[in-house]
């Protein structure tokens, strides 16, 4: 097992990008605590830190829509997760797959 407490020394939350492992999409970002990720590693499924509802969260064990955890890889400075994940039913909330669908728009640099 890995050295949790080593993305922890700078906050007591990361963040978790999750990406769908079949296509690269990144579905959702979230946030870890130290007992989430214990319990994302330990189950082999995502657990998420509720900053709302001051919570733990499983993430899909209401709706069914659950994340198998296909790979787990830390990020330069142990604090940001990229998690892949094998993705039942929409990842958002809103029924969406993603929650990254609402387009911005921008000045396009030259």
């Amino acid at each position: 097992m890995i050295d949790v407490e080593k993305y922890f020394k700078k906050s007591e939350l990361i963040p978790a990008v999750i990406q769908e492992e079949s296509t690269g999409e990144v579905l959702m970002l979230a946030y870890m605590n130290r007992e989430s990720l214990q319990k994302t590693l330990e189950t082999g499924y995502t657990w998420f830190w509720s900053r709302s509802r001051q919570e733990l969260w499983n993430k899909g064990a209401t709706s069914g829509h659950l994340q198998r955890i296909t790979d787990i890889k830390g990020d330069c400075d142990d604090d940001t997760l990229l998690i892949k994940v094998v993705q039942t039913g929409a990842a958002c909330h809103t029924g969406n797959h993603t929650c990254f669908f609402n387009d911005i728009e921008f000045s396009k640099a030259e």
